[in-house]
Protein backbone atom coordinates (compact mmCIF):
# COMPACT_ATOMS: atom_id res chain seq x y z
CA UNK A 1 0.00 0.00 0.00
CA UNK A 2 0.81 3.85 -0.64
CA UNK A 3 -0.52 5.02 3.00
CA UNK A 4 -1.63 3.87 5.91
CA UNK A 5 -5.46 4.59 5.83
CA UNK A 6 -7.00 6.84 8.62
CA UNK A 7 -10.55 5.89 7.64
CA UNK A 8 -10.53 2.30 5.45
CA UNK A 9 -12.01 2.97 2.23
CA UNK A 10 -15.61 1.76 1.38
CA UNK A 11 -15.07 1.06 -2.59
CA UNK A 12 -18.28 2.00 -4.77
CA UNK A 13 -20.95 4.23 -2.88
CA UNK A 14 -24.09 2.83 -2.12
CA UNK A 15 -26.17 5.32 -4.83
CA UNK A 16 -23.24 4.47 -7.09
CA UNK A 17 -24.01 0.75 -7.15
CA UNK A 18 -27.80 1.10 -6.85
CA UNK A 19 -27.41 3.72 -10.28
CA UNK A 20 -25.43 1.07 -12.43
CA UNK A 21 -27.63 -1.59 -11.44
CA UNK A 22 -31.03 0.69 -12.47
CA UNK A 23 -28.67 0.91 -15.70
CA UNK A 24 -28.37 -2.95 -16.02
CA UNK A 25 -32.26 -3.59 -14.80
CA UNK A 26 -33.10 -0.10 -16.88
CA UNK A 27 -35.87 -2.46 -18.85
CA UNK A 28 -37.44 -3.92 -16.00
CA UNK A 29 -37.61 -0.33 -14.23
CA UNK A 30 -39.28 0.54 -17.19
CA UNK A 31 -42.20 -2.18 -16.96
CA UNK A 32 -42.52 -1.06 -13.29
CA UNK A 33 -43.27 2.38 -14.46
CA UNK A 34 -45.66 1.44 -17.11
CA UNK A 35 -47.48 -0.40 -14.35
CA UNK A 36 -48.01 1.80 -11.94
CA UNK A 37 -49.26 3.80 -14.73
CA UNK A 38 -51.75 1.05 -15.65
CA UNK A 39 -52.91 1.20 -12.17
CA UNK A 40 -53.29 4.82 -11.78
CA UNK A 41 -55.03 5.16 -15.25
CA UNK A 42 -57.57 2.42 -15.20
CA UNK A 43 -58.47 -0.62 -17.37
CA UNK A 44 -58.52 0.96 -21.38
CA UNK A 45 -55.07 3.15 -20.60
CA UNK A 46 -53.63 -0.45 -19.14
CA UNK A 47 -54.21 -2.55 -22.55
CA UNK A 48 -52.34 0.35 -24.40
CA UNK A 49 -49.13 0.55 -21.67
CA UNK A 50 -49.02 -3.16 -21.69
CA UNK A 51 -48.99 -3.81 -25.55
CA UNK A 52 -46.17 -1.09 -25.44
CA UNK A 53 -44.67 -3.45 -23.13
CA UNK A 54 -44.99 -6.73 -24.60
CA UNK A 55 -44.17 -4.37 -27.78
CA UNK A 56 -40.70 -3.73 -26.21
CA UNK A 57 -39.89 -7.13 -25.10
CA UNK A 58 -40.06 -8.47 -28.62
CA UNK A 59 -37.58 -5.54 -29.92
CA UNK A 60 -35.73 -6.35 -27.17
CA UNK A 61 -35.13 -9.94 -27.43
CA UNK A 62 -34.50 -8.88 -31.71
CA UNK A 63 -32.24 -6.45 -30.84
CA UNK A 64 -28.28 -7.07 -31.99
CA UNK A 65 -26.41 -8.05 -28.53
CA UNK A 66 -24.14 -4.75 -28.74
CA UNK A 67 -27.70 -3.15 -28.67
CA UNK A 68 -28.29 -4.62 -25.34
CA UNK A 69 -25.19 -4.33 -23.83
CA UNK A 70 -24.99 -2.45 -20.47
CA UNK A 71 -22.56 0.68 -19.95
CA UNK A 72 -19.28 -0.98 -18.96
CA UNK A 73 -18.81 -0.81 -15.45
CA UNK A 74 -15.06 0.44 -13.96
CA UNK A 75 -13.24 -1.86 -11.98
CA UNK A 76 -11.29 -1.18 -8.74
CA UNK A 77 -12.18 0.29 -5.32
CA UNK A 78 -13.16 3.93 -5.35
CA UNK A 79 -16.06 6.17 -4.30
CA UNK A 80 -18.10 8.22 -7.04
CA UNK A 81 -18.64 11.34 -5.63
CA UNK A 82 -22.58 12.33 -6.49
CA UNK A 83 -21.33 16.60 -6.60
CA UNK A 84 -18.76 16.82 -8.61
CA UNK A 85 -18.77 17.25 -12.31
CA UNK A 86 -16.68 14.42 -14.20
CA UNK A 87 -13.64 16.10 -15.95
CA UNK A 88 -12.76 12.97 -18.16
CA UNK A 89 -11.62 13.32 -21.88
CA UNK A 90 -11.69 10.42 -24.30
CA UNK A 91 -8.47 8.32 -23.93
CA UNK A 92 -7.07 10.60 -20.77
CA UNK A 93 -7.57 10.09 -17.07
CA UNK A 94 -6.83 13.25 -15.26
CA UNK A 95 -5.08 12.30 -11.90
CA UNK A 96 -5.41 14.66 -9.30
CA UNK A 97 -2.57 13.87 -5.88
CA UNK A 98 -3.57 15.23 -2.63
CA UNK A 99 -0.52 15.13 -0.83
CA UNK A 100 1.52 16.63 2.14
CA UNK A 101 5.04 16.96 1.53
CA UNK A 102 6.14 15.49 5.07
CA UNK A 103 4.29 13.19 4.73
CA UNK A 104 6.23 9.38 4.39
CA UNK A 105 3.37 7.80 2.77
CA UNK A 106 3.14 10.60 0.17
CA UNK A 107 7.22 10.59 -0.35
CA UNK A 108 6.29 6.90 -1.04
CA UNK A 109 3.75 7.60 -3.64
CA UNK A 110 5.95 9.79 -5.49
CA UNK A 111 8.80 7.56 -6.06
CA UNK A 112 6.84 4.11 -6.62
CA UNK A 113 2.86 5.85 -7.45
CA UNK A 114 4.00 8.09 -10.00
CA UNK A 115 6.80 6.29 -11.89
CA UNK A 116 4.25 2.78 -12.05
CA UNK A 117 1.22 5.40 -13.47
CA UNK A 118 3.19 6.97 -15.86
CA UNK A 119 5.24 3.15 -17.02
CA UNK A 120 1.78 1.41 -16.99
CA UNK A 121 -0.35 4.58 -18.84
CA UNK A 122 2.22 7.09 -20.23
CA UNK A 123 0.86 10.32 -21.81
CA UNK A 124 -2.69 8.53 -21.34
CA UNK A 125 -2.44 9.65 -17.48
CA UNK A 126 -2.07 13.86 -16.37
CA UNK A 127 -0.84 13.77 -12.83
CA UNK A 128 -0.92 16.97 -10.92
CA UNK A 129 -0.32 17.18 -6.91
CA UNK A 130 -2.53 19.18 -4.71
CA UNK A 131 -1.04 20.11 -1.70
CA UNK A 132 -2.77 19.19 1.49
CA UNK A 133 -1.16 19.31 4.79
CA UNK A 134 -1.96 16.76 7.61
CA UNK A 135 1.23 16.78 9.31
CA UNK A 136 1.06 19.53 11.98
CA UNK A 137 3.39 22.37 12.89
CA UNK A 138 4.47 22.94 9.36
CA UNK A 139 4.75 26.32 7.63
CA UNK A 140 2.65 26.14 3.75
CA UNK A 141 6.01 27.58 2.53
CA UNK A 142 7.54 24.31 0.51
CA UNK A 143 3.50 24.46 -1.17
CA UNK A 144 3.82 27.92 -2.04
CA UNK A 145 7.24 26.90 -3.03
CA UNK A 146 5.32 24.03 -5.21
CA UNK A 147 2.60 25.98 -6.88
CA UNK A 148 5.49 29.07 -8.30
CA UNK A 149 7.54 26.70 -9.54
CA UNK A 150 4.44 25.71 -11.49
CA UNK A 151 3.63 28.53 -12.81
CA UNK A 152 7.31 28.94 -13.88
CA UNK A 153 6.61 25.52 -15.59
CA UNK A 154 9.03 23.30 -13.51
CA UNK A 155 6.17 21.82 -11.20
CA UNK A 156 7.35 18.22 -11.47
CA UNK A 157 10.83 19.34 -10.89
CA UNK A 158 10.37 21.30 -7.53
CA UNK A 159 7.91 18.32 -6.48
CA UNK A 160 10.55 15.86 -6.55
CA UNK A 161 13.32 18.68 -5.29
CA UNK A 162 11.01 18.61 -2.05
CA UNK A 163 10.11 15.53 -0.99
CA UNK A 164 13.78 14.36 -1.35
CA UNK A 165 15.34 17.36 0.75
CA UNK A 166 12.68 16.87 3.33
CA UNK A 167 12.81 12.66 3.44
CA UNK A 168 16.18 11.89 2.51
CA UNK A 169 18.49 14.91 3.45
CA UNK A 170 16.34 15.49 6.34
CA UNK A 171 15.69 19.41 6.36
CA UNK A 172 11.98 19.61 7.15
CA UNK A 173 12.43 23.02 9.51
CA UNK A 174 11.93 26.33 8.09
CA UNK A 175 12.94 26.54 4.35
CA UNK A 176 14.52 30.70 4.54
CA UNK A 177 15.74 32.42 1.56
CA UNK A 178 19.18 30.40 1.32
CA UNK A 179 18.00 27.25 1.50
CA UNK A 180 15.08 27.88 -1.64
CA UNK A 181 17.99 29.53 -3.24
CA UNK A 182 19.67 26.12 -3.39
CA UNK A 183 16.59 24.79 -4.41
CA UNK A 184 15.23 27.15 -6.99
CA UNK A 185 18.48 27.36 -8.58
CA UNK A 186 18.43 23.14 -8.85
CA UNK A 187 15.23 23.21 -10.52
CA UNK A 188 16.63 25.45 -13.11
CA UNK A 189 14.92 28.61 -12.50
CA UNK A 190 15.83 32.04 -11.75
CA UNK A 191 15.75 32.73 -7.62
CA UNK A 192 14.51 36.47 -8.29
CA UNK A 193 11.72 35.50 -10.23
CA UNK A 194 10.92 33.13 -8.21
CA UNK A 195 11.02 34.85 -5.29
CA UNK A 196 9.33 38.06 -6.76
CA UNK A 197 6.23 35.40 -7.65
CA UNK A 198 6.21 34.27 -4.17
CA UNK A 199 5.85 37.25 -2.60
CA UNK A 200 3.09 38.38 -5.11
CA UNK A 201 0.66 36.07 -3.41
CA UNK A 202 -0.39 34.14 -6.33
CA UNK A 203 1.20 30.91 -5.14
CA UNK A 204 -0.67 31.33 -1.76
CA UNK A 205 -4.11 31.81 -2.90
CA UNK A 206 -3.43 28.44 -5.49
CA UNK A 207 -2.27 26.56 -2.22
CA UNK A 208 -5.70 27.76 -0.59
CA UNK A 209 -8.15 27.26 -3.68
CA UNK A 210 -6.37 23.19 -3.73
CA UNK A 211 -6.57 22.50 -0.41
CA UNK A 212 -10.44 23.63 -0.21
CA UNK A 213 -11.17 21.49 -3.03
CA UNK A 214 -9.56 18.72 -0.50
CA UNK A 215 -11.96 20.04 2.42
CA UNK A 216 -14.66 20.14 -0.11
CA UNK A 217 -14.48 16.30 -0.95
CA UNK A 218 -13.55 15.38 2.18
CA UNK A 219 -9.25 14.30 1.74
CA UNK A 220 -9.29 13.02 5.63
CA UNK A 221 -5.56 11.15 4.62
CA UNK A 222 -2.64 11.38 2.04
CA UNK A 223 -1.65 10.60 0.13
CA UNK A 224 -5.30 10.30 -1.56
CA UNK A 225 -6.68 10.67 -5.37
CA UNK A 226 -9.32 12.13 -7.33
CA UNK A 227 -9.17 10.69 -10.59
CA UNK A 228 -11.24 12.46 -13.84
CA UNK A 229 -13.15 14.79 -10.97
CA UNK A 230 -15.09 12.48 -9.25
CA UNK A 231 -13.72 9.35 -8.72
CA UNK A 232 -12.60 9.41 -4.76
CA UNK A 233 -9.52 6.69 -4.25
CA UNK A 234 -8.13 6.97 -0.58
CA UNK A 235 -7.90 4.95 2.42
CA UNK A 236 -7.70 0.87 2.28
CA UNK A 237 -8.30 1.75 -1.67
CA UNK A 238 -4.76 3.46 -2.15
CA UNK A 239 -2.76 0.08 -3.35
CA UNK A 240 -0.86 0.02 -7.00
CA UNK A 241 -3.05 -2.69 -7.97
CA UNK A 242 -6.43 -1.09 -7.20
CA UNK A 243 -5.48 2.71 -8.82
CA UNK A 244 -3.74 1.02 -12.16
CA UNK A 245 -7.34 -1.44 -11.95
CA UNK A 246 -9.43 1.49 -12.37
CA UNK A 247 -7.72 4.03 -14.64
CA UNK A 248 -7.20 0.47 -17.10
CA UNK A 249 -10.90 0.13 -16.90
CA UNK A 250 -11.48 3.98 -17.41
CA UNK A 251 -9.48 3.76 -20.51
CA UNK A 252 -10.57 -0.03 -21.83
CA UNK A 253 -14.29 1.47 -21.51
CA UNK A 254 -13.30 4.65 -23.84
CA UNK A 255 -11.35 1.87 -26.70
CA UNK A 256 -15.01 0.36 -26.51
CA UNK A 257 -17.21 3.35 -27.64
Amino acid sequence: MWRRSLHRGIGASVDYIKGERSLSIGYNGTVIYLWKEYEMNGPMTSMWKMALVVMGTIGLLNAPMSAQAAKPELKGKFKILKDEPSTHQPGKVKVVEFADFYCPHCHHFEETGVPLLLKEFGNKVDITMVGFPVIPGKLPTVFDMYEQAKLMGKGDQMRAILFRTIHKDKVDGVFDRSIRSLLIKEAGLDVTAFEAGMESGKPAKLFEDGRRLGERIKVSSTPSLLLDGNIKVDGANMTPENVVTIIRSILDADAKK
